[in-house]
């Protein structure tokens, strides 16, 4: 079986993390994540009121006593209380992204609670190592969602040489064990997983969603602007946005100043397209992964799935290889 220090880390059997997509990695995802040896995430909502998380960690609390964590997009404001909520609740980890990760990380330590880094640029990866995470997250532009500029195997590995002791993990175009095993090659401890997750039962997003990205082939995505632009999302202008290109991306991005300028005509058509399950101009977050996706499966599946995939390729991709 495959262990690594992130597994020792965090007591968990496998070296799996479901990515805390935000309002849509819920109990249900992160419980089952986490009953089936992975690390589950809830992905916290950017209402300022505490309610929702503090009940969402109430209901995995419910489910399962395994380690679980809550991630939060720290570059959106009024995060204040929802941060505290899960610091008093003790859960296993918190994790910080799209933000300087200094003082959430000693933020963390004061809690008593571990803090994972999820970085985009070797920049912020050095400011994570200098202020301690316990866990990096070297997020690559093949990621589905939020994302940076350079590429998972490249940037898993500059981070990896700079991390010291810190577990490194690998986000971005990884869907199955043969993307496990590459970034433990890599050095990575584990994998941070989210479009994997979107086609999973427990996911909380819309069913349409699950079936574009089980439709979606490995050139179907495009990492674009265009719909932060339109709707005023709260990321810094470093991070790109994956998404299956649609007719709204294929008509507006490279010509986004044309397109501010109808900017609130735009946000409702996405608003409207968003709640009627318009694919052709609601965005579809997903990663260049898609392509590897070819069904909707509970996460206890896509997990153990990924576990003997990759065990299969280290052991007898290693010994072709090396003439064993």
């Amino acid at each position: 079986m495959i262990t690594t220090r992130l597994c020792t880390l965090l007591g968990i059997d496998f070296p799996i993390i479901s990515a805390p997509m935000t309002g849509t990695a819920t109990a249900e995802l992160a419980a089952a994540v986490s009953r089936t040896g992975g690390f589950g995430m809830i992905g916290a909502s950017l209402n300022p009121d505490p309610t929702w998380l503090k009940d969402q960690i109430q209901a995995v609390k419910e489910k399962t006593d395994l380690p679980f964590g809550v991630g939060f997009i720290n570059s959106a404001s009024g995060l204040e209380k929802s941060v505290e909520a899960a610091l008093d609740a003790k859960v296993a980890a918190v994790g910080c992204s799209f933000a300087d990760p200094t003082e959430f990380i000693a933020q963390a330590k004061n809690a008593g609670v571990r803090s994972f880094a999820q970085v985009q640029t070797l920049s912020d990866a050095k400011k994570a190592v200098a202020a301690g995470a316990d866990v990096i997250v070297a997020q690559g532009s093949e990621a589905g969602g939020h994302t940076s500029y350079m590429g998972t195997l490249s940037f898993v590995r500059a981070v990896v040489k700079i991390a010291g002791d810190i577990p490194v993990v690998a986000s971005g175009g990884i869907a199955d064990g043969p993307g496990l095993a590459a970034a433990l090659i890599l050095g990575a401890e584990g994998v941070w997983l989210g479009t994997r997750f979107v086609a999973s039962l427990e996911w909380a997003g819309p069913e349409w969603v699950k079936g574009q990205v089980v439709i979606a082939d490995a050139d179907a995505t495009i990492l674009t602007k265009v719909y932060d632009l339109v709707t005023d999302a709260p990321f810094p202008p470093s991070v790109g946005d994956r998404v299956i290109a649609n007719t709204f991306t294929d008509t507006w991005h490279g010509r986004e100043a044309e397109m501010m300028t109808r900017q609130s005509e735009l946000n409702e058509d996405v608003a409207t397209a968003t709640a009627a399950g318009d694919a052709t101009t609601a965005p579809i977050r997903a990663g260049a992964a898609s392509g590897l996706i070819r069904s909707v499966e509970p996460a206890s599946y896509i997990i153990r799935e990924l576990m003997s995939q990759a065990e299969a390729v280290l052991k007898n991709r290693t010994k072709t290889l090396l003439g064993g």
